[in-house]
Formats: structure tokens, sequence, C-alpha cells
């Protein structure tokens, strides 16, 4: 399989990686509900099969259940995958989630994560939020600090904008940026994306199927139906007037993959990874079934006539 150098790295990665949001389970702010566990294993252990090389979850991702369960996929398997993990979102004993960047507070996160990942080193490390503000010098410096002390191999960022990267890159080279991006969200190609791209950022984007709406498999029912502990239930996108549109688009995406032996999602994550700046794709998946409807993502591409028609499409319906 293709792989793609991640910015100023020696990470050769592949265009997808397994994203394990989903599979922290449910129970938390920002949880998907129940999953089974052993599931996501034979999920990510069938990614890896696929010729998938990386990984990308963090702590918060079921109060550290998602790198406990990514860490159990990864027992006795050979050829390790790159590891990914994030910092600066923490919780309390009664599950409430803050943000923090303060040095010791990030220092303790690593190593909580070294831990739950069975790891002596985390291959690419990323501040999640850039919150609180105030301490994003503090936050960067820290993890630079980490990786002179080899606990992780390079440092990357989540949900930064322009002039927050510009604000710790002084400080030391950013790898990596990990935004939210898809058909449905393309806002950072604006500023973001030519930012990154000049500056050889490597890029990594989460959503790129907007959290299973552009699957194909998604309808009102199935929303309808979701536990309350699924986020997507309140989520604006999965909601009207935007639900209509968001439908019609994922049918407009199986209609183009029919041609050509694609699934919508497939053809969803494609549009993501047309774009010069982004090097992966982040794809969420609970079960090896769910792999089967994505797994040829990485090896596809749109011709510029099934672009131009995802573009007429989404001028035509702005919702």
């Amino acid at each position: 399989m293709e792989t793609r150098k991640l910015g100023n790295s020696d990470l050769m990665i592949t265009p997808v990686g397994v994203g394990a949001w989903a599979i922290g389970g449910g129970g938390y702010a920002y949880g998907w509900g129940a999953q089974d566990d052993l599931q996501s294993i034979a999920a990510i252990r069938a990614a890896l099969e696929a010729g998938w090389n990386w990984i990308d979850t963090a702590p918060v991702y079921g109060l550290g259940h998602s790198e406990e369960v990514v860490g159990r996929a990864l027992e006795g398997v050979p050829d390790r995958p790159y590891l990914f993990s994030k910092c600066s979102m923490v919780w309390d004993a009664a599950g409430k989630i803050s943000n923090r960047l303060k040095r010791e507070s990030l220092l303790r996160e690593c190593e909580a994560s070294l831990r739950r990942l069975k790891v002596d080193a985390i291959d690419l490390y990323q501040i999640h939020w850039p919150n609180p503000a105030e301490d994003l010098e503090e936050g960067w410096e820290t993890l630079m600090r980490l990786k002179a002390d080899g606990k992780i191999r390079w440092g990357g960022v989540c949900n930064f904008n322009v002039a927050q990267l510009k604000r710790v890159s002084p400080l030391g080279a950013v790898t990596s940026l990990q935004p939210p991006y898809s058909i449905i969200s393309p806002e950072v190609e604006t500023a973001l994306l030519p930012h990154c791209l000049a500056e050889n950022i490597g890029v990594i984007v989460y959503s790129p199927m907007k959290s299973g709406l552009l699957t194909g498999k998604m309808t009102a029912e199935r929303i309808k139906a979701m536990p309350d502990d699924d986020f997507r239930k309140g989520a604006v996108q999965f909601r009207e007037p935007k639900l209509s549109r968001n439908l019609a688009l994922a049918g407009l995406l199986r209609e183009i993959g029919a041609g050509r032996g694609r699934n919508p999602g497939e053809v969803a994550i494609a549009w993501c990874l047309r774009h010069p700046a982004v090097t992966g794709a982040i794809v969420g998946v609970r079960s090896a079934e769910q792999l089967k409807g994505v797994a040829g993502a990485a090896e596809f591409r749109l011709t510029a006539q099934e672009i131009d028609r995802i573009a007429r499409f989404m001028t035509e319906n702005p919702a």
C-alpha cells in the first residue's frame, strides 16, 4: 500500500489509519454508546491485516478505555503499527472533563498513556485542543521536552488555527495538524490546509465520513433510535434542517461509487485524500464487518468529473 511522509517526521503512513474514538464506548460526554471490546479488537487487527499502519486514539476516548483496548489489540502483533495519541483533556473522579496544558499535568498524562498502550514511546503525541489558550506555549514546550526525553517520537496538534500554529512553531517544529475535514465540513480548505502545505506540516484529518453520516448506512430512523449517550444524537448535522441534505449527499456518493465498485464511505474518504495538503485520513471502525465498507479507500481516487459533481451538489444544497 502507498505510504506518505508525515510532515517533518520519519513516519511513512498509509493514506488511512484506524480511528479509535468510538471504541472508547459510552458513559461520558463524547461517547458513542456501549461497544463490544472484542469486536473493536477484531476491527483493529483486520485493519492491520489490510495494510493500514497507524492507529489514532486519545486518553479522553472512554476516559482511558480506548487506549486500553488498543493496547490489548496489539498484544502479540509482530509488526506494531505507529501509535498516535493525545493530551490536554483530563477528567476527575466523577468523569467531568476539563482542559489542561500545564507541564506537570501533561507529563502525568503521557505516563498514563504509555501504560495503557503498553509501549515505551508514542510515535505521534498531539495536543488535543488549544485550551486554555494562555497555556499554549507551556503545553508545546512540554511536548518538546517529552520528545527530547524519548517518551514521544514526534509532536503534533489538533484543532489549532493558523494563528495558534504560528504561536507554537518558534518553540519547536510542528509535525502534524489534525483538523475535522469532510465534504460537509470543508472549512479548513480556506486557510489551514494552505498554511500546512507551505510549512511542511502533515495533515491527518478526522471525521471524513462525518461520524458515519456519509457511510450510506445512516437513516433518520437509526439516528432516532441511538442511545442517549451517543453524542451524535444531538449533533447539528444529525438534525434537521441539515440531516435531509446530508442523507441526500450520502445518496449521491452511493451513486458515484456504485459505478466503480465502491461504497459511499470510500467516496467520502477519497474526497478528503484528493487535497494535496492531506497526508492521511482517520477512519473509525468498530468491527471487522465495518472495515469492509471502507477498506478500499486508501487506493481509491476520484476523477475530476466526480469531484465537480459533488461540488455542484453542495452549491445547490447549502442546507
